[in-house]
């Protein structure tokens, strides 16, 4: 007898329980908050985005935790994802600690984060991205949310 395992279960498996979502709304030349953690440490297993807002000039674009205690740090080195332009649909992936991936990309492994918030750094002036991050709690009342 086979077993069905529907492409939620599949994900909560591989990925975590926990899927939040949040939009950049339109880039500006600024440093928004995109995930606020609480209560611990979380494991982040996955973040990609998808442009929902053609970009269409220059944007050097990062994320980057901003831990509560401690140094921010980038999870992503900065790429231009606006000399050309980057159609709605695309997909982003962070590969985290070294740049991020326009296109069919991982993340490497699973990351520990601290409380603090989950940012994103844009220098460009249009366009949006909505982000969806994975995750579970590695310490019990840990959270993650949109911020």
């Amino acid at each position: 007898m086979g077993v069905l395992n529907p492409g939620g279960a599949f994900r909560r498996a591989l990925l975590g329980s926990n899927v939040v979502t949040k939009s950049t709304g339109t880039l500006a030349a600024t440093t928004i908050p995109l995930f606020t953690i609480s209560g611990g440490l979380v494991v982040v297993t996955s973040i990609v985005g998808r442009v929902t807002t053609a970009i269409t000039v220059a944007n050097s674009y990062k994320l980057q935790h901003n831990p509560t205690l401690g140094t921010t740090k980038d999870l992503c080195t900065a790429a231009d994802i606006g000399t050309t332009d980057t159609v709605v649909g695309e997909v982003f992936v962070p590969k985290i600690g070294v740049s991020l991936a326009l296109g069919p990309a991982a993340m490497q492994d699973p990351v520990p984060l601290d409380t603090g918030q989950i940012e994103s750094v844009s220098a460009g002036t249009d366009g949006a991205i909505l982000w969806m991050v994975t995750w579970y709690p590695l310490e019990n009342g840990a959270t993650l949310v949109a911020a």
